[in-house]
Order: C-alpha cells, then sequence, then structure tokens
C-alpha cells in the first residue's frame, strides 16, 4: 500500500496509532554495562551515522506526521559531540508535547541544567546497583558518584519527572531491590525495574540464567511496602504502582513475561538511520539512504515513513524458539 502523504498522523495495519518515537542519536558510551554491550565493542565508522542535521530532519518529518514525543538515546546520548545543538532545535519543533532523554548519567552534573533550558521536559537515568564495587561490575567502567551526582543535578535542575531505571540480575544485584526503591523514595524520583531484554548475545552470561520476572520484583518490593496499582501512563510500556505517602512511582517494564504489544505507540530510529519498527523484531526500513540521496525530498523522507506502518508487526516473540531473534545489541537498537 502506497498512502499519502497526506496523512497527519501514523496509524498500523492492527489500527495502532504511532505517536512516540525513540531517537538514538550515537552507537557510543562511556559504560559497557554487561546487558547492554560486549566488553570489546566495535562501533559504527562515523561516515555510516547520522549527522545532526539528518537526525533533526527526521525528527521534523514524524512531528509533521503527528508524533509528539521524542525520546533521545543512545548508546550514551550525551556522548555525541555538540548534541545540545540538536537537543535545542528538536526542543522547538512545532507540535511536540514532550522531550525526553535517556542517560546513565555520567554527564548530568554539566548537561542537566541545559538539557532543561532547551526544552527536555523528563529524564530517565539508569542505575543498577548503589555500591560501588558492584556498579563497576555490571557497567564495567562506571563510577557510582558520578552517576549520584548526575541524579542530584537533575533534581536541582527541575524537570517535570525523573525516573531511574534499574535492571535486575541474578547474580548481579537481585538483592538491591529494596535498596534501589528507598533510594527513589528518599529522593521522590520514580524508578522503573525493566526485565533484561534478550538483544544480542551477552558476553559474560547466559540470559535465561539471570533474568528476573518483574512479578518476582514485585513480590520482594510488596515484602516490606504496600503496592497499589496506579492509573498513570505515560509514553511508554511501564505499568506503575504507587505507595501510600510518596509522590514516587514504581513502574515494571516486562517485555519478557509480559507482552505488551497491543497498544505499541512508538518505533526506533537507529543512528544509522535504520526504522525499526518494533524492538523485537527485524521490521525496518532504510532512512539514511534517503537522507542522502540528492533525487529524494522530505516528502519522499515522509512518504517511506508513513509506508512503513504496512510492515509494523503485531508482537514479539521474545525466547520463542519458533521465532528468529534479533542479533543486535541494545546499543545498537536504541535505548
Amino acid at each position: 500500500m502506497n498512502r499519502s502523504a497526506q496523512v497527519s498522523e501514523l496509524i498500523d495495519k492492527f489500527g495502532r496509532r504511532v505517536d512516540y518515537i525513540r531517537l538514538s542519536v550515537t552507537d557510543r558510551c562511556d559504560f559497557r554495562c554487561v546487558y547492554c554491550m560486549t566488553e570489546d565493542m566495535t562501533f559504527l565508522p562515523r561516515n555510516e551515522i547520522l549527522s545532526l542535521e539528518e537526525l533533526y530532519q527526521i525528527a521534523q518529518a514524524f512531528t509533521e506526521l503527528g508524533v509528539k514525543k521524542i525520546r533521545l538515546t543512545g548508546g550514551e546520548p550525551l556522548v555525541r559531540s555538540d548534541v545540545m545543538s540538536l537537543i535545542e532545535k528538536l526542543g522547538a519543533l512545532p507540535g511536540l508535547t514532550e522531550l525526553l532523554l535517556t542517560t546513565n548519567g555520567a554527564q548530568l552534573d554539566k548537561f542537566a541544567v541545559p538539557l532543561k533550558r532547551a526544552g527536555v521536559n523528563r529524564i530517565n537515568i539508569s542505575i543498577d546497583s548503589l555500591d560501588a564495587e558492584r556498579f563497576k561490575r555490571i557497567s564495567r567502567v562506571g563510577k557510582l558518584d558520578k552517576v549520584l551526582a548526575g541524579i542530584d543535578a537533575a533534581i536541582a535542575a527541575g524537570f517535570d519527572r525523573i525516573r531511574l531505571n534499574s535492571v535486575i540480575l541474578r547474580g548481579y544485584n537481585e538483592d538491591e531491590v529494596i535498596a534501589l526503591t528507598d533510594y527513589a523514595l528518599a529522593h521522590n524520583v520514580d524508578i522503573a525495574f525493566i526485565e533484561e531484554m534478550p538483544l544480542g548475545e551477552a558476553s559474560e552470561h547466559n540470559r535465561e540464567e539471570t533474568t528476573c520476572s518483574n512479578a518476582w520484583v514485585k513480590q520482594i518490593i510488596a515484602s516490606k511496602y504496600q503496592l497499589v496499582d496506579s492509573a498513570a501512563k505515560t509514553a511508554g510500556p511501564s505499568r506503575y504502582s504507587q505507595i501510600a505517602g510518596h509522590k514516587s512511582r514504581i513502574g515494571f517494564i516486562s517485555p519478557v513475561t509480559h507482552n505488551f504489544c497491543e497498544d505499541c505507540n512508538r518505533v526506533r530510529v537507529t543512528v544509522e538511520g535504520r526504522l525499526l519498527l518494533c524492538l523485537g523484531n527485524e521490521h525496518s526500513v532504510d532512512l539514511r539512504s534517503i537522507l542522502r540521496d540528492p533525487g529524494k525530498t522530505h516528502a519522499d523522507l515522509k512518504q517511506a515513513i508513513i509506508n512503513s506502518m504496512d510492515i509494523k508487526p503485531e508482537r514479539h516473540y521474545f525466547y520463542d524458539k519458533d521465532h528468529v531473534q534479533p542479533v543486535r545489541l541494545m546499543n545498537m537498537t536504541g535505548g
């Protein structure tokens, strides 16, 4: 089907409206987290990654097609050279209601205030341990004190909401569920527990052995706190609970044990310009080739995005032995 570029919103063949994109600005990171990267990484050559202007053109096309929310991801987005110039332009896009960022937090002591001024509304900060040695084991090179300082800087900058993201892994940090929850409550920020996603081959562990289900995580939290399901909904797949007397929301993202594909409203764009229609499938469209073809126009870019809705799959099949699993690592997927 070749739908007209006159359409003002993106709707796939299952009737789901796409109004949210996750835009990767780099595949590089200053950490090497065990669930995201191998220790010895090979990154894309510079000429294969989108320029900041190309990233802006993609964001502009999506907002013209009804996308209201953009989340910047990586790798680690704040290691991209001159990334603030892009973020400032994105913050001024007509029709955009939320500009979001996912970060490891290590650069936030420098960037929190500029990000807020540029129009970033909400920020997610990854933190998987509150023990410095354990944090270094999981991130391989990260320093916990830098991340904690980054969280403090983000709180001081006054974002609409701040959420911590924690991946709980058996054999790494499964005994820190309560400590991480306590930290979020004490700092009046949200926290989301995320099941490890089977993207690419982890170099240090078998994911089927380390993955902790969020049902288990929730049970651990419930051993100390009374959780009440919340009606709160964000652009992403989190399911939230509240704890009486606290502003913080406790989120659970469960791609392995709970398929939330029925209301999927998002797509991803990788830093080399692949439009990924599903986190757990390889359905994609090459946007970079359109951007770099002198015979193609902005209208052609929009038409390719519109047409992509016809190949957005119904769901993913994580750990389903009858389906081929993605081989790309999370840093190549885009947050």
